[in-house]
């Protein structure tokens, strides 16, 4: 399936766009809610790994609806280097379909579903991560991005 395009702002005031990205490997994951406590996890862990992911030529980009300020404070509090990208009007997170009804102590409310996302260099969607469990899973996206380098896909 096609990667819907996108371009986004990231926390310098800098538009993304994946459309520009084509050629090289891209991870893209989806997160609720800038410092609550499992995006924060998820954030340090990307942010921890961004070196092995810069040897291998693959941005990663967190996508959330938070605005570029919330982004820019939150990298500076946590020290992040992964790239932070605000979606306010939820382009890019309604088109990759992680705008969901959740429900959190019997409430009932719509919001970002944990979700990570390789995007090939053609362009194409070629691994999907829903619901994702924070604990080791920057690991997972690491041996599957090299299973699909190995793959030739």
């Amino acid at each position: 399936m096609k990667a819907p395009d996108f371009c986004l702002p990231d926390s310098d005031e800098q538009l993304i766009c994946l459309a520009e990205q084509r050629g090289i490997y891209v991870v893209v994951y989806f997160y609720p809610k800038d410092n609550s406590s499992g995006c924060t996890h998820e954030a340090r862990a990307f942010s921890d790994a961004i070196e092995t992911f810069a040897r291998d030529n693959t941005p990663v980009y967190g996508i959330s609806p938070d605005s570029i300020a919330s982004h820019r404070r939150f990298s500076e509090k946590q020290h992040l280097t992964v790239n932070l990208l605000s979606d306010p009007t939820l382009q890019a997170i309604e088109a990759y379909g992680v705008w969901k009804q959740k429900k959190m102590y019997g409430r009932e409310y719509m919001g970002v579903e944990r979700s990570t996302f390789i995007i090939d260099p053609e362009g194409m969607i070629a691994h999907i991560w829903r619901k994702v469990k924070v604990k080791g899973h920057v690991d997972e996206v690491l041996a599957r991005l090299e299973e699909l380098r190995a793959q030739g896909r």
